[in-house]
């Protein structure tokens, strides 16, 4: 009699020779909230203002409240991703995610709605840095040296939620309020929980490392250096003076901290000595601070200066969604780092310049094409360095270097809101565009000359993925 197999018996699944494609949704599903929750709150800031009867350099920190938790949460939870692996974080930050999304649909304040925000950020901190791992380990599984379609898609899911968040922002705002855009978070969340509880791996590809202490007072310094900072550069003036203090104080501090002790918050000994990827993480936070300088401030000049709702501000923003899928689906799968950085950062300069004449009576056809170039760094610069970092980074600390990467991201996106919320401080003018944009094109045209002196670019050469098992 042949005995019957039970639960405990049963032989496990058989892995996959190639990439395991079963990992491909969860990854892609739980790295968009991030991006979902940035983008579509651009069109969401005028109407929340109204509702709130706040002023543009308060509701500015809807943005930065955001990016401060992931810019905090980001290299954490990447240090926990590589200690414990990514499957519990993975489920713990999708469903704060659902919480925040609920605090946020019934949030009574404007400071009940930045907590939410905040709660979104740690949230949102732990699918990026679980995916690189898990693209990471599969790749060692499998033999297969470069898993370019893994981290395309992961990149495109990325740009397209960026690309098209503020258009279908728009639409859901015209179609059941501004709360509507907290909501959907619900939905996500679940997804993402039943996904990751299927599909993740309950085992670790890699050998455990050493279980490792959390820097509390290293993390502590580096969120009052942003804090005080984010203050400050939001409201600046004489009287305040004193937070530039703070912050240098709490760099200072962070510093000596992180070069001291064992296991830091963030191991700038290890930033030191890869001179490569630091100057990624320079690209990637000069690159993210023009598009979302764009992001944010465009969308608010069209409907305060413009007088436009915000789902027609939305429509406005399709050809730049248009132009960034375009982009990435033409060129994703071709590694190219140099070259797209190259590329992305003079059409990025163009846009700048071409914002700087744009009024209250331009026609619509310039306006959408302002948007078609911004999209095409969009579509171009971000793959570029995620490459990039990709080759440069220490396999053991995949999940580190992703999460610090995704950081950078944030630190460009909370320099792009402190300029907008200071270039609109009396209302988002013409006058206020334009000085957003003479920003935007000092950051670009830096982006352009850090790229064209890294030699280190020239080393980084396609990789053709081992025969049949192509991702």
């Amino acid at each position: 009699m042949i005995p019957k197999l039970t639960r405990s018996a049963r032989p496990p699944r058989a892995a996959p020779a190639g990439f395991d494609r079963r990992l491909i949704a969860p990854m892609i599903l739980g790295s968009i909230l991030n991006p979902v929750n940035s983008s579509m709150i651009a069109v969401a800031l005028v109407p929340i203002a109204a509702a709130f009867g706040a002023p543009a350099s308060e509701t500015a920190w809807l943005v930065s409240a955001l990016y401060l938790a992931t810019a905090v949460g980001q290299p954490v939870i990447g240090r926990l991703v590589d200690t414990h692996g990514p499957r519990r974080l993975y489920l713990i930050g999708t469903a704060l995610v659902g919480v925040a999304g609920l605090l946020g649909a019934f949030a009574p304040s404007l400071g009940v709605l930045i907590a939410a925000r905040v709660l979104l950020g740690f949230g949102t901190s732990a699918a990026y840095p679980a995916s690189m791992y898990l693209t990471r380990s599969e790749a060692e599984r499998t033999g297969m040296e470069s898993p370019a379609g893994v981290l395309t898609a992961l990149s495109v899911a990325n740009q397209t939620v960026v690309a098209i968040g503020p258009t279908l922002g728009g639409l859901l705002i015209g179609a059941g309020g501004w709360r509507v855009i907290f909501t959907v978070n619900v939905p996500l969340s679940l997804a993402c929980l039943v996904l990751g509880a299927l599909r993740l791996p309950k085992h670790r590809y890699r050998t455990p490392r050493t279980k490792q202490a959390v820097d509390l007072v290293g993390m502590v310094l580096f969120a009052a250096m942003l804090v005080s900072l984010m203050v400050f550069l939001m409201n600046p003036g004489i009287a305040d003076l004193y937070l530039l203090g703070l912050t240098a104080a709490a760099g200072a501090g962070f510093v000596l901290r992180e070069l001291r002790v064992a296991e830091p918050f963030i191991d700038l000994r290890v930033l030191g000595g890869n001179l490569p990827m630091l100057a990624t993480f320079l690209r990637q936070f000069l690159s993210f601070t023009a598009v979302y300088g764009f992001l944010y401030g465009f969308p608010q000049w069209l409907e305060e200066g413009g007088g436009l709702h915000a789902s027609a501000a939305g429509l406005l923003l399709l050809p730049l969604s248009l132009s960034a899928l375009a982009v990435s689906a033409a060129t994703g799968r071709r590694e190219d780092v140099r070259a797209k950085l190259v590329v992305g950062g003079l059409v990025q300069i163009a846009a700048c310049s071409l914002l700087l004449v744009v009024g209250s009576g331009s026609p619509v056809w310039l306006l959408a094409a302002v948007g078609v170039l911004m999209g095409v760094p969009q579509g171009l610069l971000g793959l570029a360095n995620q490459n990039a970092l990709y080759r440069q980074a220490d396999p053991a600390r995949i999940g580190s270097a992703a999460g610090l990467l995704r950081t950078f991201t944030y630190l460009g996106a909370m320099g792009a809101s402190a300029a907008t919320a200071t270039f609109f401080a009396h209302g988002a003018d013409t006058h206020g565009l334009h000085g957003l944009a003479l920003f935007m094109l000092a950051g670009a045209v830096l982006l352009l000359a850090v790229t064209l002196l890294d030699r280190s670019l020239r080393t980084i050469t396609p990789v053709t993925p081992v025969s049949g098992k192509a991702s």
